[in-house]
């Protein structure tokens, strides 16, 4: 199997019908987004999207998925997590994202409360999370790490969260995943037929053979104003299409297709990319 069809994509929805469709497309992971508390008071609501996605919602996705795994973001580490944890198990929830943990320790209690009942997706979005990556990859338990860019690019005080791609933190983040042999992942893929995008698709499908990644979300972007009308299953087949194309090229290919998405990006207006 090549690199673009055993690339791991999950999308966010509570839509069964979606869900449904997303599913019967190859949709590897479907499931709803939590994470709301102090979600808010970081991100600009005129810019991020705030879910109103709930647990009690997440049934309808389950009866909908025949292949795919079900899927849930937590809200940040704290007082509520067990709670959260046990609830989300009970549902059938088969894999679980922890977002916008600080410490390791955060991750390692998550993990501990999850004890192997499900998958732990650690996503690095805080500054002290990514410079503390050597510390995250040796802690047992954690299947893969996802590298959120919306979060991480507001705490560096970044522009646009394409420009975290740019950094050698981002760089140290990568490689230290890689070398510890834990599945890595990071932003999202929307669909190459759109025309309409500041940054055209191709460019940041590139970037994750790059960086050696094997996984991302399905951006919001994907889906559209109009979800209905998306040939879903043809537009998943061209990501994976363009993903092991982009695979197959050198080393040197892929650097200059790097450069070319940089430079992309510092043309683009902070209010044309939508976030993932």
């Amino acid at each position: 199997m090549d690199y673009g069809e055993q690339f791991v994509l999950t999308l966010f929805t509570n839509d069964p019908v979606v869900a449904s469709r997303a599913d019967r497309a190859g949709v590897n992971r479907i499931g709803v987004d939590l994470e709301s508390i102090g979600k808010q008071d970081r991100q600009d609501p005129r810019k991020a999207w705030l879910s109103n996605h709930r647990a009690d919602q997440l049934p309808g996705v389950r009866e909908s998925l025949q292949d795919a795994l079900l899927f849930a973001r937590t809200n940040p580490f704290g007082l509520h997590t067990r709670g959260e944890v046990e609830s989300l198990l009970d549902l059938g929830v088969r894999v679980l994202m922890l977002p916008y943990f600080s410490r390791p320790a955060e991750l390692e209690a998550f993990v501990d409360l999850v004890a192997g009942r499900a998958l732990v997706s650690a996503l690095v979005e805080t500054r002290s999370a990514a410079e503390r990556i050597e510390q995250l990859v040796r802690i047992p338990g954690v299947d893969e790490i996802h590298v959120g860019l919306n979060d991480l690019h507001l705490q560096l005080g970044l522009s646009n969260h394409f420009h975290v791609l740019a950094l050698p933190l981002f760089e140290r983040v990568a490689r230290s995943v890689r070398e510890a042999g834990i599945p890595f992942g990071f932003g999202g893929v929307a669909r190459v037929s759109d025309a309409l995008l500041p940054v055209p698709s191709t460019m940041v499908l590139a970037q994750f053979p790059y960086f050696g990644a094997d996984r991302a979300l399905v951006s919001r972007a994907f889906l559209g104003a109009a979800p209905d009308e998306i040939d879903f299953e043809r537009e998943i087949r061209r990501v994976r299409r363009t993903l092991s194309d982009w695979a197959g090229r050198s080393a040197d290919e892929l650097q200059v297709q790097h450069q070319a998405f940089l430079d992309r990006v510092k043309e683009v207006r902070l209010s044309e990319i939508s976030s993932e």
